[in-house]
């Protein structure tokens, strides 16, 4: 039976996440990826132009998961503040990790923004990634447990910017840090909820 599109971009992710796990971002080929997939490499290059996009990709599926959940999380029944923001959270101790797959594909990136294209890939990516973690904030105001006077774009964009600061100081060997991830999800949690959502369902 022949793969749907979307099991083959799925392939196609999943085996990117297990190569450079492996072998590294700058070490993984397109030669690995069609060993592990099985896929042509003009299949390959029907969903992606570049090894830099397919890394993007994984990326901005992970934006896509984290959204997926908290979509579920928030349209039930008397949402309340917790258990959406528990899903945002749900991974975010991985942004202290050396070793996550996107981390490294992040700091790879990072370090050939001179490439007319990589630069592209990560300016639709941090775009996507504000976009949606403003989204996330907007559908708490409007279930009345994130506080309206926030803004919520400036929010978005504090929330990234957060995040990739600690992603980029996994990489510093033998920092000594003092603001972790914990202090993080408490900043973060304290900054965006309404004093009227601050009782017990919270603490």
């Amino acid at each position: 039976m022949e793969k749907s599109p979307k099991d083959t971009r799925q392939q196609l992710l999943q085996a990117t996440k297990e190569l450079v796990s492996q072998k590294g971002c700058a070490k993984m080929t397109l030669r690995d990826l069609m060993e592990v997939t099985g896929l042509s490499k003009g299949a390959i290059y029907h969903y992606v132009s570049s090894k830099d996009e397919l890394l993007a990709l994984v990326l901005r599926e992970a934006v896509v998961e984290v959204d997926t959940r908290f979509q579920l999380e928030i349209s039930k029944d008397n949402a309340g503040f917790s258990a959406p923001f528990a899903q945002i959270m749900k991974n975010a101790g991985a942004l202290e990790d050396l070793s996550d797959v996107r981390n490294q594909i992040f700091i790879y990136l990072l370090s050939k923004q001179t490439q007319p294209i990589v630069a592209e890939v990560m300016r639709l990516y941090h775009e996507q990634s504000v976009k949606m973690a403003q989204s996330w904030i907007e559908a708490g105001q409007h279930h009345g447990v994130i506080a309206p006077s926030i803004d919520a774009e400036k929010a978005a964009e504090l929330f990234n910017l957060i995040t990739y600061g600690l992603r980029l100081r996994s990489f510093i060997p033998e920092v000594k840090t003092s603001f972790t991830v914990d202090d993080f999800i408490i900043f973060i949690s304290q900054y965006l909820r309404s004093d009227d959502t601050q009782g017990s369902e919270l603490e």
